[in-house]
């Protein structure tokens, strides 16, 4: 008989799958608390009663997305690793624990509230493509899940979690922990990879894909660190459980990390399909003073935001991508933004990173701040990347001081319209988009400051 304790248990893990377990003084559980949550039981199950394939089928079935960004299914990631009768090895498995994009602290709290539940998710996607060697990439400034790691990683070895021959399974599986040095652009899988082997941390072109030839040329995976937090409950409740937390395509719940002009700003957990009016209004309280909202950036500091009439829309990445009632982002006022193929650029969902700012905000300074970031953090490889963030942010602070010249807000347009979709990774568009984005939304502050300064 199931004792009321662990009832109520059960129910809040089924309710909140990533942080239902956290202690409420933001302690670590250590192993004997995480295993009282029912923590490597999946693991358990998985290498006594489940093959690969078998694993990798319930996370398709979860239709688990990646929560790092991109939002791509995690299963197909998996499927995409070169076949188990490749002789290339070691196998690489790789958490990306990098987590630098503004406005995002949500991996930052799982690592250090409950690191079991990452490393249990991480053995787990390993055994999945048949990985032996395991890195945990971690952000040279987090300091206290250096430390919780440390000490989980040296309990799920002695446990034996971790190791040769894992629970007199026959699989095994070694785990480094590595601390980055601090650059924003190693958070793309490929700067990792250079970073990792020693290297400048430069993207690689792609094709061929990490899963093929990845870390030290070997087929590697590289997952986010929410991601792999949710595969413990897939496997224990089943991938239609998992899917039906969620909505359509994406499942499960999801981390937002609320910040900026809310009265209760804070990592929340919340349904797929919550809408951003109920994350800001209900979940982080509203906005302080009786402030107006003036917008929302939805998923980090390099998506395009939302205006405060677009905040009925969901949460969930395909919402953000497709709903009508987002507008289209615009090069000019005639002439939509085109991805390629004729698809519009709306927003996207992100790594999570909400951003609240009310109508005492400067928007054209929070622009220009947004620009300073990413020209800064460009790693110089790509022309139009490394010349172009330095124009956005010249360009977009000047406005924001009232030194603008007539043409500058064209000219911002016509930079960020020749930097997206030429660089080899993603940070040109990380610049370009939001910059793109703001201009559509708040165009006429930008043009206000245009004129006052001729």
């Amino acid at each position: 008989m199931i004792s009321s304790n662990n009832t109520l248990r059960e129910e809040r893990i089924r309710e909140f799958p990533l942080t239902g377990a956290m202690r409420p003084d933001g302690e670590p559980l250590s192993l004997e608390e995480y295993e009282k949550w029912g923590g490597y039981q999946a693991l358990k199950r998985a290498l006594s009663a489940m093959t690969p394939a078998g694993v990798i089928e319930a996370v398709k079935k979860a239709n688990l997305r990646g929560r790092g960004g991109a939002g791509f299914p995690t299963g197909l990631k998996w499927e995409s690793m070169s076949p188990l009768e490749d002789p290339r090895r070691p196998r690489y498995f790789i958490v990306n624990a990098d987590e630098m994009e503004p406005g995002t602290f949500k991996d930052r709290m799982l690592m250090e509230g409950n690191p079991h539940q990452l490393l249990e998710g991480m053995i787990l996607g390993a055994y999945a493509v048949q990985a032996d060697q395991g890195v945990i990439f971690l952000r040279w400034a987090y300091n206290t899940p250096v430390r919780n790691l440390e000490r989980a990683i040296a309990a799920a070895y002695e446990k034996g979690y971790l190791g040769k021959n894992i629970l007199n399974s026959g699989y095994s599986l070694e785990l480094t922990l590595h601390v980055g040095a601090g650059r924003y652009i190693c958070g793309e899988e490929t700067a990792l990879l250079n970073s990792l082997e020693g290297k400048r941390g430069w993207p690689r072109l792609k094709p061929p894909f990490p899963a093929v030839k990845g870390l030290f040329g070997k087929p590697t995976i590289v997952n986010n660190v929410e991601t792999l937090g949710n595969l413990p409950h897939i496997l224990l409740k089943g991938g239609e459980w998992f899917a039906k937390l969620g909505i359509g395509k994406s499942g499960g719940t999801r981390i937002v990390c609320v910040s900026g002009h809310v009265n209760k700003p804070g990592v929340y957990e919340l349904p797929m399909g919550v809408s951003f009016r109920h994350m800001i209004y209900e979940a982080a309280g509203g906005i302080p003073n009786g402030r107006k909202l003036r917008g929302v950036i939805p998923g980090g500091s390099s998506m395009p935001p939302l205006d405060a009439s677009e905040i009925d829309v969901p949460c969930e990445f395909d919402a953000l991508m497709t709903d009508p009632r987002i507008k289209d982002v615009m090069v000019k006022p005639d002439m939509p933004f085109d991805m390629g193929g004729g698809r519009r650029l709306k927003t996207m969902a992100g790594s999570g990173g909400v951003v609240v700012f009310d109508d005492t905000t400067d928007v054209v300074a929070l622009c220009a701040r947004i620009m300073r970031f990413y020209h800064h953090e460009s790693c110089g490889q790509c022309t139009p990347c490394r010349e172009g963030t330095g124009w956005l942010a010249r360009v977009c602070t000047r406005l924001s001081k009232g030194e603008g010249k007539a043409g500058d807000v064209d000219l911002l347009a016509e930079i960020s319209h020749g930097i997206a979709g030429n660089t080899i990774c993603p940070l040109g568009e990380a610049a370009a988009w939001p910059m793109l984005g703001f201009l559509t939304k708040f165009r006429e502050d930008f043009l206000a400051r245009e004129r006052k300064a001729a």
